[in-house]
């Protein structure tokens, strides 16, 4: 039954992705913001979609934490789930994506029209360097950039990897940033198409003032970080546990 959900809802994701970027299409003359409705509706859509195939809920926690204005967005990173589900939560999101992405079709074109950041990841450091500098300037500027500190995907249960990017951009913008844990990697593995059944949570934490000390900046991020992903993925294991009468396999594979 779980692949068979899956399939279908792997079929009917990318139709309504489709969709979507068709929908999409009369805003590209329009101011970037027409467009980045659009995308925060195919959030939404997708997350709904997940709840009636997969039977996957959504539960959010700490949406108080969130302030108003210009914010560095450091979420964990388990799933695409977050690439696209966050967007709803934020008035002018904005991500850093790799410059081969802005030659797709459509898709890059919606990435370039919302003014998102392009980095190139054979620059080295003076490409890096440039895109933490045109990062903090579109922050300063009042939009909220989420940002995957451990830079991809990391299993449920792997050790960290924070890398200092984040804290050079916070740095920066001198702005203050958001702290995300979420258990997505339970219901959404990577490296596979199956979508597991459960509640999948989202916790905003409270937020780190501007103005911190790089060096002590990066270890509190992390450390509050790992701290609430270890209790939402341990409160995900236990319901699905009590669903399945044990843990997925893949679950498993990535502790």
């Amino acid at each position: 039954m779980i692949f068979l959900r899956s399939l279908i809802y792997q079929v009917l994701f990318y139709a309504l992705l489709v969709f979507w970027i068709l929908v999409a299409i009369p805003t590209l003359p329009l101011p970037p913001r027409f467009f980045m409705t659009i995308a925060k509706l195919w959030g939404t859509s997708s997350i709904w979609l997940m709840r009636v195939v997969c039977n996957t809920k959504f539960e959010v926690r700490g949406r108080e934490n969130i302030p108003d204005g210009p914010l560095v967005v450091a979420s964990k990173h388990q799933s695409m789930w977050e690439t696209f589900a966050l967007l709803q939560f934020f008035d002018w999101p904005l991500f850093i994506y790799k410059k081969e992405l802005g030659r797709i079709p459509f898709f890059g074109w919606y990435l370039i029209k919302s003014k998102m950041i392009e980095v190139d990841r054979k620059g080295g450091v003076r490409a890096l360097m440039d895109m933490s500098k045109r990062a903090a300037v579109a922050i300063q500027g009042g939009r909220q950039l989420i940002i995957f500190p451990e830079g991809t995907r990391r299993p449920v249960g792997a050790p960290p990897d924070y890398k200092s990017g984040v804290a050079q951009i916070y740095a920066m913008s001198n702005e203050p940033c958001l702290p995300v844990a979420l258990n997505s990697g339970l219901f959404w593995p990577r490296r596979t198409f199956l979508r597991y059944p459960g509640t999948l949570v989202v916790e905003f934490l409270p937020p780190l003032p501007a103005g911190m000390d790089r060096k002590a900046f990066l270890p509190l991020l992390a450390e509050r970080i790992e701290e609430a992903t270890d209790r939402l993925v341990a409160e995900g294991r236990a319901e699905q546990a009590g669903i399945f009468e044990r843990v997925p396999d893949v679950a498993v594979r990535e502790k």
